[in-house]
């Protein structure tokens, strides 16, 4: 029998003009932006759809992939599509949470917003992360473990494909040693701190704080957390993964085999761009992947399934 997981994206897939279509084409989308501007003060809508340099902004990008990841998941809900398991690559979790019912959406809207707040405000100077290309993750974690300074890996994306961060000096004398030891090659990224390293530990304890008085519900689908790349048993344990996410590495590859592992044959990348749909192809090419970033991939999908008598 077919499994089937919903995955959302995290920062970085962000373009302006996301989500529009969806907005335009069902009223229940637009409900969803209304609520992420209610619920943060932000004029979403315009932030998404209009040209401006705030999108790219990390307290702005955050709320702004959440809000469409949810009104695209209201889509495919509405038509009877489901899934058996979740997860979400960083930021992602929180459409993950949403989709396994753990958290209301407007919460989920107003914690995002002072995550990206807070990530952005902690920023230290120094911060640099850099794609490592076609080495194997022990061999990595070995070598940022022998480099002086903290360098860490942030993100197990796929095999070939892995993201450190830290100090920029301990990235660049790790790059460094990573080519030297047969590192295809390093690529430092464009981004504005050290993500998912220990320099960011400092957000992780203050977001504990947003997160105090936060309702949480009771899982109505299962859900796989980036930090331990397992399913989370309880809702009592959400917060605490939450908090150690922001600094925590982020074992999105682990996380993709574990739900294998468990049968799932199908993944439905749900939000802007194709980040987890290339990770997919490196992972497991025996899976069925779509995805939706546009009204188009949407109909697509739909007749798919349609096909296969999955809605």
């Amino acid at each position: 029998m077919s499994r089937t997981a919903f995955v959302f994206p995290g920062q970085g897939a962000q373009y302006v003009g996301m989500g529009k279509d969806f907005y335009e084409a069902f009223p229940v989308c637009r409900e969803v932006f209304e609520t992420a501007s209610e619920a943060t003060g932000l004029d979403i809508a315009k932030l998404c759809f209009e040209e401006n340099e705030q999108l790219n902004q990390t307290e702005y990008t955050q709320i702004c992939m959440l809000t469409v990841e949810a009104a695209i998941l209201k889509a495919v809900e509405g038509q009877g599509v489901r899934s058996e398991v979740n997860a979400g690559l960083s930021l992602g979790e929180y459409g993950a949470l949403i989709a396994s019912g753990v958290m209301d959406a407007a919460d989920a809207f107003k914690v995002v917003r002072q995550r990206g707040i807070l990530m952005q405000n902690a920023v230290p100077t120094g911060g640099a992360m850099a794609a490592v290309m076609a080495m194997d993750a022990k061999k990595i974690e070995e070598i940022c473990a022998q480099t002086e300074g903290i360098v860490s890996i942030a993100n197990y994306n796929c095999p070939g494909q892995i993201v450190i961060t830290g100090e920029e000096g301990a990235v660049d004398a790790a790059c460094e040693a990573l080519k030297a030891a047969g590192a295809k090659r390093t690529v430092k990224l464009n981004v504005s701190g050290p993500f998912h390293s220990q320099m960011l530990a400092e957000a992780g304890e203050k977001l504990g704080e947003v997160l105090k008085d936060v309702k949480l519900n009771d899982f109505s689908v299962p859900y796989v957390t980036n930090v331990t790349a397992d399913y989370v048993r309880s809702a009592g344990e959400v917060k605490d993964l939450l908090c150690r996410q922001v600094a925590s590495s982020v074992r999105w590859q682990q996380s993709v085999e574990r739900m294998i592992a468990d049968g799932t044959d199908t993944f439905i990348e749900i939000g802007p761009g194709r980040t987890l749909s290339g990770f997919m192809r490196k992972i497991d090419r025996g899976v069925t992947m779509m995805n939706i970033d546009k009204m188009e991939d949407f109909e697509k999908v739909m007749e798919t399934l349609k096909g296969e008598g999955a809605c």
